[in-house]
């Protein structure tokens, strides 16, 4: 079935990041993989393609798309590569920039947004605590006003582009007393005295992400590196979170889809017992079954899509995209290393290495239980 949300423009923008793509990434694949981690080059080499800008405004060095679907068409491109790179360029370009584009002063957005779009200067986002994870609400990192600076003490995990960010969007404990609504944004450069960071983390899969621990020890940001309001921050993370979950959604599914198709030509030339494996009735079945659940939940995620390109999209529709696609995408890959066999197992073929990179898609953007906990509570349970 031929999806109709997106138009010619759209797929003129999805041959140049095809493009781009197999020029610049995928023949150094392996090299980034050893790295964990892309280099600058690459980031700046995605900038001077206008893949970092989308969502930020032309007189700061954006495109000002103000149309999702060609978010979607990108994170489509990035996932058929692998998951690694939709997850870098995601956090930078998808989840930092609509902040540092919504919440900022002109001023805050004139320092920092043109180095977004060339990709000289390298984001991360710091919500994720070594002891809590999807509640937000409990976080621990401090900001404690000191004339017109704060004091930032704490620590985050898990950031993805956490290791080369130059710039980290942090979430911080301003009045403990309000809990929830306690909470604030600061821009933190990496520059900072008490600034630093871990190890690069080893991860189970996703080796070209570059994901690390960060430290806080006593780091002065001044008033003018506050993003949004001061304690209103979980508000602002709330009110931004619907659009990572999509992403992750779009994500999810074109990286299943791809590794699937590729998993039916080989069910179609691999012979067993005198006949191609995908004629043996169960393993027919169970392709027309995975076939299916991928179209299927296509045309929910695009619907998401359109909506969330008119503003419409609401947090319980993305929830319940981030947390489906992200199961159809495990039980894809899972079944696709099955019909691949031995070979499956084996990282020299792109199955096994998806089959690792996408266990994650459970966990992060709110785990899938999280993502459960809110569709019941919207459904008064």
């Amino acid at each position: 079935m031929l999806s109709s949300i997106y138009d010619d423009d759209h797929e003129a923008f999805r041959a140049a990041v095809g493009e781009f793509l197999a020029r610049e990434v995928v023949p150094h694949l392996d090299e980034y993989a050893t790295a964990k981690g892309f280099p600058r080059e690459l980031w700046k080499k995605a900038g001077r393609q206008g893949l970092l800008g989308l969502e930020v405004p032309e007189e700061y060095g954006g495109s000002d798309a103000r149309d999702y679907r060609y978010n979607a068409v990108m994170f489509e491109e990035l996932s058929r590569v692998n998951m690694a790179l939709p997850s870098c360029l995601g956090i930078h370009a998808d989840i930092v920039a609509p902040y540092l584009v919504g919440l900022t002063t002109p001023e805050q957005r004139e320092r920092w947004l043109p180095g977004v779009c060339t990709g000289e200067l390298l984001t991360a986002v710091g919500m994720t605590e070594p002891s809590g994870g999807s509640d937000l609400a409990a976080l621990r990192t401090t900001a404690v006003r000191d004339g017109d600076e704060w004091v930032i003490n704490g620590a985050k995990t898990f950031i993805t582009n956490g290791y080369s960010a130059d710039l980290v969007l942090v979430a911080a404990r301003t009045s403990p007393e309000k809990k929830a609504r306690g909470i604030t944004l600061f821009a933190v450069e990496a520059t900072r005295e008490g600034f630093s960071r871990g190890r690069k983390l080893d991860k189970v899969g996703q080796d070209e992400s570059d994901t690390a621990e960060l430290f806080f020890d006593d780091v002065r940001v001044p008033d003018a590196n506050v993003v949004g309001e001061v304690d209103h921050g979980f508000i602002h993370m709330m009110n931004f979170l619907p659009q990572e979950r999509l992403q992750s959604a779009v994500t999810n599914l074109a990286h299943a889809a791809h590794i699937l198709d590729e998993t039916v030509q080989y069910a179609r030339e691999r012979t067993a017992f005198g006949q191609s494996i995908g004629s043996l009735q169960y393993n027919k079945f169970l392709i027309a079954d995975l076939v299916t659940r991928v179209e299927v939940t296509e045309a929910y995620v695009h619907q998401c899509v359109l909506a969330h390109a008119h503003g419409n999209l609401t947090p319980i529709d993305a929830a319940k995209a981030k947390w489906w696609t992200a199961q159809v995408q495990n039980d894809v890959l899972d079944a696709c290393v099955q019909l691949y066999g031995g070979y499956g197992f084996m990282n020299e073929y792109r199955v096994g290495r998806a089959w690792r990179d996408a266990r994650v898609t459970k966990i992060w953007a709110g785990s899938n239980e999280i993502m459960k906990e809110l569709i019941g509570r919207d459904l008064k349970l």
